[in-house]
């Protein structure tokens, strides 16, 4: 659940920044983009300040598109990416990039899935060999598939329900509050669906999915573009791209009536509930407003929410949220998304209670705005984020990637920050009206079954 973060203090960032500083306090990252004939893009940002590279393959394919009745599948597939293929069986891909002092990762959202890896620059052809190799096909074995069953399974039984509250403030939250099932299906998985899956989904899956047409890779440090777009072409300009089939239609309008939800946990020791409102869509003019009104309101131990509802009121143990939460942030995401939070809140206090304080915060902005001194702040903050984000080279090429993938322009990274200092007071006010409504909200409120079972007083 990597975050995008960034820095506007240029000149704390040292090295890592290399030339590019230049003499302003505004960092414009190298970025080049190019696209093979099989359809793949590949984006690349050079920085020789450390002899590394980061390495990032995201594939436009994530729980939003996995098969009905077949929850988890493409989280599931992420971890059978790792079980090696005819060509380099498993172990294989750990060896040559750890064996190199390398680390490597992957994850799956709702509109991507991503295989990083970060290494010296000596290891970018091997890595990159790999990553071709596994796009090509993988290891579909019985054994490999009942594995990762069993590990994702484990993930399930370790993170939701062995787990007070258990991940509900964004399962349940999403299945209240969204229509569709592509959006508001469990993406971490049943088991019932998880044991259903097949050799024969696995391969279809990849089929139509894991390939060129599909794929941004995006390649950062210590490469010029032309090494790079040459070792690309070499190891991935051979594999034929195949038929994208066509995306379904996964837009929602705004909800137009309160959804509520009530559920118990017999692991909770206190009462806690989750938040959302839907989001406007990913590249509408409402969507870095929101940005910052997130942050505003619940970006951290300063915002309105800590604040006013933990600090101030007392009516809360804790607070997390912002936009896309928990697995994201206000710009990886391209279909409908929530500001979500979640709250563990006093025994004492009533969820009612709760949520009319959020109204009250959310009122001030509405009506008020914010005033210069604090959206500066808040804005600041933001940038430092943002820039802080794209220093590790395994970060910055993952950020690119993702961003030719969801916006179709990898020179998003440049773009953000002129874009945050952009809102106004005005547009603040504006979002906060038309998305933080009573009638655009989703509740979910969960008890501890003790409490559950108590007699009213």
């Amino acid at each position: 659940m990597r975050a995008l973060r960034m820095a506007a203090l240029v000149a704390g960032l040292g090295l890592a920044l290399g030339a590019q500083a230049a003499d302003s306090d505004t960092w414009t990252l190298p970025v080049a983009v190019k696209k093979l004939d099989n359809g793949m893009t590949v984006v690349v940002s050079e920085d020789h300040s450390s002899p590394t590279v980061g390495i990032s393959m995201v594939y436009h394919v994530g729980m939003r598109l996995e098969p009905q009745n077949r929850t988890g599948f493409a989280h599931l597939f992420e971890h059978l990416m790792f079980e090696g293929t005819p060509d380099a069986p498993k172990g294989t891909f750990e060896r040559v990039i750890q064996g190199g002092g390398g680390i490597f990762n992957g994850s799956t959202r709702a509109d991507y899935t991503n295989y990083i890896a970060s290494a010296p620059s000596s290891a970018l052809a091997p890595i990159l060999w790999l990553e071709a190799d596994r796009m090509k096909a993988l290891d579909f074995s019985a054994e490999n598939l009942a594995n990762q069953q069993n590990v994702v399974k484990e993930e399930i039984r370790v993170n939701v329900k062995n787990q007070p509250y258990g991940l509900f403030f964004w399962t349940d939250l999403n299945a209240l509050a969204f229509d569709k099932w592509a959006n508001k299906h469990d993406g971490y998985g049943s088991f019932k669906d998880l044991d259903h899956a097949s050799i024969a989904d696995v391969k279809t899956f990849h089929d139509t999915f894991y390939q060129p047409a599909n794929a941004v890779l995006g390649i950062a440090g210590d490469v010029t573009p032309e090494q790079a777009f040459k070792l690309a072409q070499q190891y991935f300009g051979n594999i034929p791209a195949r038929a994208l089939p066509e995306r379904p239609d996964v837009s929602e309008p705004l909800n137009t009536k309160p959804r509520h939800a009530e559920e118990t946990d017999a692991l909770a020791k206190v009462p806690a509930l989750a938040v959302g409102w839907k989001m406007p869509p990913r590249g509408s003019a409402d969507q870095v407003p929101m940005m910052v009104l997130s942050q505003l309101l619940v970006g951290d131990d300063a915002s309105r929410f800590y604040q006013g509802l933990v600090k101030g009121r007392q009516l809360l143990l804790n607070i997390e949220g912002g936009m896309n939460f928990p697995l994201g942030d206000g710009s990886d995401y391209a279909g409908p998304s929530l500001l979500g939070l979640f709250a563990i809140y006093k025994p004492n206090a009533t969820p009612d209670q709760v949520l009319a304080a959020f109204n009250q915060e959310i009122a001030k902005v509405a009506s008020d705005g914010v005033d210069e001194t604090t959206l500066a702040g808040v804005k600041t903050k933001m940038l430092s984020d943002w820039y802080g984000g794209l220093e590790a080279f395994i970060n910055r090429a993952d950020t690119l990637a993702k961003l030719q993938t969801l916006w179709g322009d990898a020179d998003v990274a440049n773009k953000m920050p002129g874009w945050i200092e952009a809102v106004s007071a005005d547009d603040i006010k504006r979002v906060a009206r038309t998305y933080l409504t009573d009638a655009n909200r989703s509740v979910v409120v969960r008890r501890p079954v003790a409490a559950a079972k108590a007699p009213a007083k």
